[in-house]
Order: C-alpha cells, then sequence, then structure tokens
C-alpha cells in the first residue's frame, strides 16, 4: 500500500476515506484516451479489445466502435458522472457498467412482447411490415424485431415466452394447408387433417432452422456482433405450441450449416410442476427433450418458476411467468405498472467491488458501515443516470419507443421525454468478489466454513433490504443483481493487487469470482455448490444464476442432468445452466471431447473448435476471452 493515498469524498457522502493511487489525478484523463486508442490500433491488448467476447475487436467495425467506446467514456467520466461516484470508481470500488453508452441515454435490455409486435406489424424505418401469415414469415420477422431493437440498447433482448407468441402462426400455417389440400380432388379416405399437420410440423422446423442460422450470422451495431438474445419456452401445452418447443429443439440439436454448436439465441426452459416436471405432466416428454439438447449443445438453462420467489408472480397466465435474459437479468417486481416482464427490462447497474471494501476495512462491521455507504453513492448514481436517460425523447429510440416495444410507450409521440414510461424499468446495484472478501474478512470463503457462509448470506442480505428501502422511499424499482462480470472481472482485480500485492485467496489470481458463487477453483461436488448458491437467490431479485462444471460429456448420461437440475428446484435456485465439454473438429465434424489434436483426422488442436461459458453465454473460439476469463476457465473444478 506504499503507493496509496488518502482522499476524502464529497460532503454529500458521509463515508469513510478511501484510497487511490497518487499518480491518477484523473479516472480517465485524455493522455489515457489517446494511449487507449494506440493500443487499440496496435490490436495487441486483447484485454481492451476482447472485453466482450461477442464483438470481433480486431474486425474494423469492431475497432471503429472500441475507439468510439474509449472516447466516450473518457467524456461520461469528465462531464456527465458526479464527484462522488467519481472518486468512488477512482478508488476501484464502483463500476457503472456500459459507460461508454451513458452519454446515448439507452436503457440495458428489454423482454421484447413479440406476439403484440407481430399482430400489429411494425416499421423498421424503411417501410411497415404487416402481420405475417404463417410461422416461416413470423420466425423471419422475430428475427429482423431482434436485430431491429440491439441497437436501440447496449444489452440484451428476449423474447419472454417465445412458444405461446409463435403458437397461432403454427396455427395458420397449418389452416393454410388445410385449405390447399381442401382444394385437391383426393381420394374420399384421404386423411386431410394428418397431412396438414405432417406439412406444418415440416414448416415448423425449417422455420426453427433459419431461426437458429439467422440468430448466428445476422450482424448489427455496425457489423460489430451478432445480436446479444434469448428465448423463453416451455409452458405451452397447445398443439401448436408443443410443435414449436420440440422442433426448436431438434433444430437446435442439428446445429448449424457444418453441425456447429449455435451460440445463440441463449434458451432458457421454463419448469413448472403441473405442465412439465413431472411424470404425469402434458409436457414432460419436452423437458426430457430439453435434456437431451443441453447435452449436447449446452442450450437451454433452466428456469425454475416453482422458486417462491418467481411462483408469487404467477396468476396462472403466460405474461405473469417469471423469465430472464442474457447471462441472468431478471425483471418482475414492478411499483409503476404490472408485474409482469414483457415488454420491461433494467436501465442501468453499477457493481460494487466486494474485494477492495474488505481490503481497506478494519474489520466485519466497519466494512458493512462502509458498503451500506457504498450502495448509497450507487444509488445515487443510477438517479443520476435515469435523470439523464428521461430527458431523452420518444424520437431518439424510433423502433423501442414509437413500435410499442418497451411498456407504456404506446402513444407516444416523438418529442415525448421517456422519463415517466422509464419508471417501469429496473435499477440495479450489483456486486463482485463476495468469495474473496469472505476471505480477506474470516480466513475462508463461503464454500470453506459455515460461519463464512452465514455471513457471506448477511452481507447480501443487507444488500437487497437496502435496495428495498431505496425502491420504497423512491417509487422506483430499486433491485440486486448478482453481477455478470466479464471485463471487469480483471479489471478489480490488476488494481487492488498492484495496492495491495499478492494475498493468499485474495488477490493471487487474475479475476475475482462472479458474485456470490463458490470459486470456480475450490474441489466440491455439484450438489455442495448448488447447495450453498441456492439460497442467494432469492435476495438477488435482479438476475441470478448457478451453473456446474461437468468433467465429461453428459450426450449418454442425460439422467444425470435430470438429478442435477432437480436439485436446483430443490434448493432454491431461480436460474441455472450445466456446463460440459462441447468439441468438433471444423476439418472433418468429428465431435467428442478432443484433449489436443483430431482423433478422428489428425487435424492439429488449431482446429478443434471448443464450445464453453462465459458469464452466461456460449462462445465458440476462447481466443476472443479477455485474459481473466481465460484464466478462470483453466481454474475451473469440473465435477464427476
Amino acid at each position: 500500500m506504499s503507493k496509496a493515498a488518502i482522499r476524502v469524498l464529497p460532503e454529500q457522502s458521509n463515508i469513510h476515506t478511501w484510497f487511490m493511487t497518487q499518480e491518477q489525478e484523473s479516472f480517465y484523463p485524455e493522455k489515457q484516451l489517446s494511449a487507449s486508442i494506440d493500443r487499440i490500433l496496435e490490436g495487441q491488448d486483447r484485454d481492451l479489445m476482447q472485453e466482450n467476447a461477442n464483438v470481433d475487436g480486431r474486425s474494423p467495425m469492431g475497432i471503429m466502435s472500441k475507439m468510439a467506446s474509449e472516447s466516450s467514456k473518457w467524456y461520461v467520466m469528465n462531464h456527465l458522472i458526479s464527484d462522488e461516484a467519481r472518486v468512488a470508481m477512482e478508488a476501484n470500488l464502483l463500476y457503472p457498467h456500459d459507460l461508454d453508452f451513458y452519454s446515448t441515454g439507452t436503457t440495458t435490455c428489454c423482454q421484447i412482447p413479440l406476439g403484440k409486435i407481430l399482430k400489429q406489424g411494425f416499421n423498421t424505418g424503411h417501410g411497415h411490415m404487416r402481420e405475417p401469415q404463417d410461422i416461416k414469415s413470423a420466425l423471419a420477422l422475430a428475427s429482423i424485431i431482434l436485430q431491429a431493437n440491439q441497437n436501440q440498447q447496449h444489452g440484451g433482448q428476449a423474447y419472454p415466452m417465445f412458444d405461446y407468441d409463435l403458437a397461432p402462426y403454427v396455427a395458420k400455417t397449418y389452416n393454410k394447408h388445410v385449405k390447399y389440400l381442401s382444394s385437391l380432388p383426393l381420394a374420399p379416405d384421404y386423411d386431410v387433417d394428418e397431412e396438414a399437420w405432417r406439412l406444418t410440423e415440416r414448416d415448423v422446423y425449417q422455420a426453427c432452422e433459419a431461426f437458429i442460422h439467422n440468430s448466428n450470422s445476422m450482424h448489427s451495431r455496425g457489423g460489430g456482433q451478432v445480436p446479444f438474445i434469448s428465448i423463453n419456452y416451455g409452458t405451452d401445452t397447445s398443439k401448436e405450441g408443443r410443435m414449436l418447443i420440440k422442433q426448436l429443439l431438434l433444430a437446435t440439436q442439428a446445429g448449424l450449416g457444418n453441425g456447429e454448436t449455435p451460440i445463440f439465441p441463449i434458451q432458457i426452459f421454463k419448469l413448472k410442476s403441473g405442465v412439465n416436471f413431472q411424470p404425469e405432466d402434458p409436457n414432460v416428454d419436452l423437458y426430457e427433450l430439453a435434456l437431451q439438447t443441453t447435452a449436447k449443445r449446452l442450450f437451454p438453462n433452466f428456469a425454475f418458476l416453482d422458486a417462491p420467489f418467481n411462483a408469487q408472480y404467477d396468476q396462472g397466465n403466460p405474461e405473469s411467468e417469471a423469465c430472464y435474459m442474457g447471462c441472468r437479468t431478471r425483471v418482475m417486481s414492478n411499483l409503476n405498472g404490472d408485474e409482469t416482464a414483457i415488454g420491461r427490462g433494467n436501465l442501468s447497474f453499477t457493481s460494487i467491488n466486494l474485494v477492495r471494501l474488505s481490503l481497506v476495512s478494519s474489520g466485519i462491521e466497519d466494512f458493512v458501515e462502509r458498503l451500506q455507504e457504498l450502495i448509497a453513492i450507487a444509488e445515487r448514481q443510477l438517479l443520476a443516470r435515469l435523470d439523464f436517460q428521461g430527458e431523452k425523447r420518444a424520437k431518439d429510440f424510433k423502433f423501442l419507443m414509437l413500435e410499442g416495444v418497451w411498456r407504456g410507450s404506446e402513444g407516444l409521440k416523438p418529442d415525448d421525454k421517456l422519463l415517466d414510461i422509464l419508471k417501469q424499468g429496473t435499477l440495479s446495484v450489483g456486486f463482485i468478489g463476495l468469495a474473496e472478501a469472505l476471505k480477506q474478512l474470516t480466513g475462508k470463503h463461503h464454500g470453506e466454513s459455515e460461519q463464512a457462509r452465514k455471513l457471506g448470506y448477511r452481507i447480501i442480505q443487507m444488500m437487497r433490504a437496502q435496495m428495498d428501502e431505496a425502491a420504497e422511499r423512491t417509487g422506483l424499482n430499486f433491485s440486486l443483481i448478482a453481477t455478470p462480470a466479464e471485463g471487469l472481472s480483471g479489471k478489480f482485480t490488476r488494481r487492488d493487487c498492484e495496492d495491495f500485492g499478492v494475498i493468499p485467496g485474495v488477490t493471487d489470481r487474475d479475476y475475482y469470482t462472479n458474485s456470490f458463487h463458490v470459486p470456480v477453483y475450490y474441489p466440491l461436488t455439484a450438489f455442495e455448490k448448488i447447495c450453498i448458491e441456492g439460497p442467494f437467490h432469492a435476495l438477488c431479485n435482479a438476475g441470478h444464476i448457478t451453473y456446474v462444471e461437468l468433467d465429461g460429456s453428459a450426450l449418454s448420461n442425460p439422467r444425470a442432468l435430470d438429478r442435477l437440475v432437480r436439485a436446483m428446484a430443490e434448493h432454491g435456485v431461480g436460474y441455472g445452466s450445466i456446463n460440459h465439454p462441447v468439441d468438433r473438429c471444423s476439418a472433418c465434424g468429428h465431435q467428442a471431447i478432443i484433449e489436443a489434436d483430431c482423433p478422428a483426422c489428425g487435424a492439429s488442436t488449431d482446429e478443434i473448435e471448443r464450445i464453453r461459458r462465459i458469464t452466461g453465454y456460449l462462445v465458440g473460439t476462447m481466443d476472443k476471452w479477455n485474459t481473466a476469463k481465460q484464466a478462470e476457465e483453466a481454474d475451473r473444478v469440473k465435477h464427476r
């Protein structure tokens, strides 16, 4: 700590003194911006260029986007961020996510009302798209909607009830086939109904196949990345809905053109007793197919609608079912409208470095007091960002607002300001490094000690209580998120290691552990991990995930996956996924666990596609991962 100096926050904050490095006169001086752009153009700084593994940082549009991103951050830090938030950021304690998009005033994400948009038609700016008349057209337009909306927000887009929204277009397809077949001179005993359903099933499969291909090939944001999209499904028990779910899963199993595993959409199978989770349930066969699919393709993930914090919103209709988005985002509670996710999303979120906080605290109670005050700073920063967003006008987000995607935007005029309808979104505080903070405070993390586990739960419980209090006081949807740290994981760590040195179990790795997770390197069983992490899901109402890492292929043992999923349901998990190796030789197409060179054709390890999950989504090549996440993946304990 020889490099540290003390700075006191502005008077509006009662927070204690914070540590920051002396050399840093400003969080982002102009000379630092110039240096960042130089590194981008040189193309050698992986961590700078690949903060997001979903972006090709070396492509022309990727480079242009990154240069714009760094320039935007400079402007925001020097003109839009408050003094107290800036100082907390300088102290490596606070991190507003997607800071480069702050100046655009856009929101993070949205659960898109697909059925409504398809029914009314929409305008992309180049003409009106009318309601589709069959499933192929419906899914083609579903792709266009995602691409159009991706350019309006900086986070993910999702469809909250993919099966229910598209089932009417399966019915339209069936009716078209019945009408056509009935016009033909067929034999009296010809079964028109059976043939119409057979043709419909074929069309549904082809439409799902095209949707998956589109999801992995269409580009947005100036061509820099494919849309970050999610779809929720699994509870529609109608014949049309069931057909859509089945064919989607089969198309996912088939993969892309050369058998590649689809990276997008992130697929989320909604589990609910009475619908698909018990042997007598009408959709249990689709759950079993989902297990087979995740065994081969890592998707779908699983959302647990019977978890009490999800079940409390269920009014017996699909609009009230809980759903998830992207890495883990969840939006349900609403102080300013209907408690549904549809047409709503997160406005912005800001994360707290629990590890740094533990390093500057004198003990547990001092840590808790400092944390409470830091959360208050994060709240004020989020409110200031909302005020900025609220001054934007509907015409600034022509698709999101003027096409009625965002809840309450129907009837807005182009010059109308957005503050009133944005209040239906959520403002979230997140956290990173609970495990390392507990190690610093108690000598053990929550995987090692029951005492540390209780303290960890108390800390996150206190954070949630403060978010609930802020929501009640302001009338806004404040919530707590288990941060999906990707680029942030290494950023916080590097700075803390510079200032405090290498501390075993705290700063001795290239990354901090995400949110409330047990460290990936700690040896324990999959069931133990689920038991420890499950209770934290109820506290993190803005989003959460638990995953387990298997030590081999799951293709031959879907029953093991079933046991893991049921363990998640039993122990309070709201959203879960199962990781396992998915390798494919790009030269010959051989798929198996491939340790080095391809055993089928001898192709070198460089030609092996290794699909792995990074902060909730899949990446087909690990050379797009930043160094912190590469180190984290290498450390992951594989469960038997």
